[in-house]
């Protein structure tokens, strides 16, 4: 018979504690609409940046740059929890609601 310590088991009383563990897996909408327009504000940053700096409107390139630079700080945490958010839809193991962190 193998030796089991019982000081680390699990008892029924561990289990049924006072406050319950539940997992919230509804949808946080503001948040959501937040990493979408930082997603949409992002890549027109960057668009509208790299033709400010390749076509010299709107100033000097340093002004067309700047706007792609910022598009990119603004695209990054858009794409990474819009994509939580699409995946925790879509119901992909690992990935939910809950990983979004709120407002």
């Amino acid at each position: 018979m193998a030796y089991v310590d019982h000081a680390f088991s699990i008892t029924d009383e561990d289990i049924m504690m006072e406050t319950s563990y539940t997992v919230n897996n509804k949808p946080p909408i503001k948040e959501i609409a937040l990493a979408i327009a930082l997603l949409v504000t992002g890549t027109l940053g960057i668009i509208i940046g790299s033709l400010m700096a390749y076509n010299h409107v709107g100033g000097d390139k340093a002004h067309g740059l700047f706007f792609a630079i910022l598009g990119g700080i603004l695209f990054i945490p858009g794409s990474y929890y819009t994509r939580i958010a699409y995946y925790a839809y879509k119901g992909y193991k690992g990935f939910s609601f809950s990983n979004i962190p709120p407002v």
